[in-house]
């Protein structure tokens, strides 16, 4: 029977319960001595005259209090009151790990960060010859603090040769291990523990491998529809790299988690040390260094590989910030390379990712429909996104996870690889074109006019009209700039000499003039239409802002 509300047990007095497993329950109660709020391990009635949980009960809080850091839960204090035996441990005030995996992956740096320390954690308990055998996101809580690594009720001494307690299959979601017939829960339990065979440190690196996969993807590592096909899972099946669900991971992440889950133990690190240091060599910029070293990888292997396919251009602009002496011009630099256009009709708007990795165009089917294709830079396949029928003019979010694209009288966004298709606001369907800041918010032109409106979807909202004294009949193609407040944008005019590439801003009315264009490409990554496009760019006598330094036009003939 629960505990009620002011129960005393010794000097602590119980508040509420906070969870329940097989075994016994935990409860948040005040310690009246330090006038602290504390968590309570109990063991339940049912089981507390049975010796192998009484031992195992034991065992915890020994273990618990041999181990000091500060991502483990510690214990303060242990005692028994009449026919009931508790554990006194810190209150922990957060959510567990497994709760906010409900909500879907983490963020990569906050995965990273949570993996550290729980790296941390365990090589702290392997020192101690401490091995956890539960490790589970329902035993990882995350607080304003940190992580803390919770419920040690199987874990295993080194030292220790007694034989082992019972063998939990409880849900991911319990907090407490409940009985059952197999040491650990199932789905984050290592090949040799479902064999029998003895666990050791490394045992617990394939569980946080498990974990730290789900904590990327946001999906579980092994699933099945029953305990039997989990475990076939488990003994014989390859996760699919990271990369495959999420498509921003690095390769060395990919690397990580398929080092810790190697069914081979001694294939696996064979340290929590090592893996921490690792993840903390990537979290502190490995990852982005390496990211770097392989999309230049990439890019050498674009110009040997499709130097003879459909020309593409690509021309980078340096713009001079401030004024130049006339005495010391500097020349423009050029970069070309070829990209080979799918072999569909018509292919058109050709887009690259912010990240490098992948390509985004609208493209005819064998059908005449056009609709959006994505590609991986290092694939020669191409892949229609469902739900994208009369896509045109496609432009990424900075985080290369979403395409924006306007179809059916309406903007429009999807998610790469692919995705529900959500609508984000009305657009007239002429000249149409966007950008995306990291903010989230989109400035688009539909109709040769400029608006803004918030990636989630809502009403639009004009950014700048037409400027009659230079008889403006358009402004399109806005691009916006690093900082994601000002972006630049072509302002069209039935007066040729005030055709040009403008600085906007979100924050103003005020404009600032780049350089004179004759083409309506100048601006965007829209292909043109036609190769006889062609355009002039004069550096404009008006001084250019420091926050104007390159921009980009992609051209499909």
């Amino acid at each position: 029977m629960p505990l009620a509300a002011g129960t005393k047990l010794g000097p602590y007095e119980i508040i509420s319960r906070i969870g329940a497993g097989g075994m016994g329950e935990v409860y948040r109660a005040r310690d009246h001595r330090l006038n602290r709020i504390v968590a309570i391990k109990v063991l339940a009635m049912h089981v507390s005259d049975r010796s192998d949980v009484n031992a195992r009960f034991e065992r915890e809080a020994t273990t618990l209090a041999s181990l000091s850091h500060p991502h483990i839960c510690p214990v303060f204090d242990v005692g028994r009151q009449g026919e009931t035996d508790y554990i006194v441990m810190e209150y922990i005030d957060g959510s567990t790990l497994a709760e906010r995996l409900r909500r879907g992956a983490l963020p990569a740096d906050e995965a990273l960060r949570v993996a550290v320390e729980i790296g941390d954690a365990l090589d702290g308990a392997h020192r101690h010859g401490i091995i956890h055998r539960d490790l589970k996101p329902a035993n990882i809580m995350l607080t304003a603090s940190g992580a803390k690594l919770l419920d040690f009720g199987l874990a295993k001494l080194t030292h220790d040769t007694t034989p082992s307690g019972t063998m939990s299959t409880s849900p991911a979601q319990e907090r407490m291990t409940g009985e059952g017939t197999i040491l650990g829960t199932i789905q984050y339990m290592a090949p040799e523990q479902l064999e029998g065979k003895e666990a050791d440190s490394r045992t617990d690196l394939f569980a946080f491998g498990s974990i730290l996969r789900e904590m990327i993807t946001g999906r579980k590592t092994f699933a099945g529809a029953s305990q039997a096909s989990i475990i076939a899972a488990i003994l014989d099946y390859e996760p699919v790299p990271i990369s495959t669900d999420q498509p921003l991971a690095s390769s060395q992440l990919d690397r990580v988690v398929k080092k810790c889950l190697a069914k081979n133990p001694e294939r696996r690190w064979q340290t929590a040390a090592d893996l921490r240091d690792e993840l903390e060599w990537i979290a502190k910029g490995g990852q982005i260094e390496a990211s770097t070293n392989r999309t230049a990888a990439r890019s050498q292997r674009f110009v040997s590989v499709w130097a003879m396919g459909t020309t593409a251009l690509l021309a980078i602009a340096l713009l001079i910030i401030g004024f130049r002496s006339p005495a010391s011009p500097q020349p423009s630099e050029q970069a070309r390379f070829g990209i080979p256009t799918p072999s569909l009709p018509n292919p058109r708007y050709l887009t690259i990712s912010p990240d490098g990795r992948w390509m985004a165009f609208a493209g005819s089917t064998a059908s005449r429909a056009t609709v959006l294709f994505v590609r991986r830079i290092d694939s020669a396949s191409s892949e229609p996104l469902a739900g994208t029928e009369g896509a045109s003019a496609p432009f990424w979010s900075p985080d290369s996870r979403s395409i924006g694209f306007f179809a059916g009288g309406s903007l429009k966004k999807v998610g790469v690889p692919g995705g529900p298709v959500q609508n984000i606001c009305g657009a007239d369907a002429d000249r149409q074109s966007g950008t995306w800041n990291r903010a989230g918010t989109v400035v688009f032109a539909s109709g040769g006019l400029l608006q803004r409106v918030s990636a989630a979807g809502g009403e639009p909202t004009p950014v700048r009209g037409l400027d009659e004294s230079r008889q403006e009949t358009a402004n399109m193609q806005p691009m916006f700039l690093p900082d994601g407040n000002h972006f630049l944008y072509l302002a069209w005019s039935t007066q040729q000499a005030s055709r040009a590439i403008y600085v906007g801003s979100l924050e103003s009315a005020d404009t600032v003039k780049v350089f004179d264009s004759q083409s309506n490409t100048c601006c965007s990554t829209e292909g043109a239409r036609s190769s006889r496009s062609r355009s002039t760019h004069r550096r404009s006598r008006s001084r250019v802002p420091s926050y104007v330094s390159l921009t980009t036009s992609i051209t499909t003939c």
